[in-house]
């Protein structure tokens, strides 16, 4: 595992499957992030199964609910490492997560899991990006990895015990590979533990979830161009993803 500061820029496939960027928010961004998360996470429920974390709250469609996050989806680093992976790609599922006290270890799994595509046949499908927001500790429910396991033909072999948490300071990202094994920690201390993924699919995939659809139009048009294009309104070269024969981002344009 690699761990670099904000002014670096995570390398193409880091050795392990995972790096770690300390510093990319300042204390005032965290806060100001957090701020904006609190009404909206206090009206969240946790989750149905234990998947799901039956203490855990997710809040979905975080980009139709707030622009608090558009500078997180869009951000520069993330995006340059994005462009080098993936090349072309698409906002698939941005999720809060706020593990709360009691959570249990979440199953560990792989990302690119949810498309039927076999492993090694299209190369990287899927990279996320964990925004933390309070300090993650191994204690407080931090992301398990387990290195080099984006290098296994399948996922059978995975094992607790060769996991790694990601801890990390708030205002750090860790960046892993979806075909990473990897699962939501445990949290054994008193407090949530919060923080914010964005997980981004090649163009070419249908995204988990279906932003175009959940962004109303006008929404869509005040946002930046580079999340417009992230969340639908783009085309996978040459011309996947059309509309009526058209590029979509005439429509944003279209009185």
């Amino acid at each position: 595992m690699t761990r670099m500061s904000g002014a670096e820029v995570p390398e193409r496939r880091p050795a392990d499957g995972y790096t770690i960027v300390e510093g990319v928010l300042s204390r005032e961004q965290v806060a100001a992030v957090r701020s904006a998360l609190d009404p909206l996470l206090n009206r969240t429920t946790t989750g149905r199964n234990s998947f799901l974390g039956r203490q855990t709250k997710r809040l979905f469609n975080i980009v139709g609910k707030t622009r608090a996050l558009d500078p997180l989806a869009c951000h520069p680093l993330v995006l340059d490492v994005l462009d080098r992976v993936l090349a072309h790609y698409l906002l698939s599922a941005p999720v809060v997560i706020s593990i709360g006290p009691g959570e249990s270890a979440q199953t560990l799994h792989r990302e690119e899991s949810s498309y039927p595509v076999p492993r090694g046949t299209g190369g990287e499908l899927v990279l996320n990006v964990m925004w933390a927001l309070d300090d993650f500790t191994e204690a407080n429910g931090a992301t398990r990895i387990i290195p080099g396991s984006h290098r296994w033909p399948d996922e059978s072999a995975a094992r607790e015990q060769d996991t790694r948490p990601a801890v990390m300071p708030a205002g750090s990202i860790c960046v892993f590979l979806g075909s990473v094994v990897h699962g939501g920690g445990a949290n054994r201390t008193e407090r949530s533990r919060l923080g914010v993924v964005m997980e981004y699919a090649a163009g070419w995939l249908r995204p988990q979830e279906n932003l175009a659809l959940a962004v109303p139009r006008d929404e869509a048009r005040a946002m930046p161009e580079a999340l417009q294009r992230l969340i639908g309104y783009g085309l996978y070269p040459p011309f996947i993803g059309y509309v009526d024969g058209r590029d979509p981002m005439e429509l944003l344009s279209d009185k």
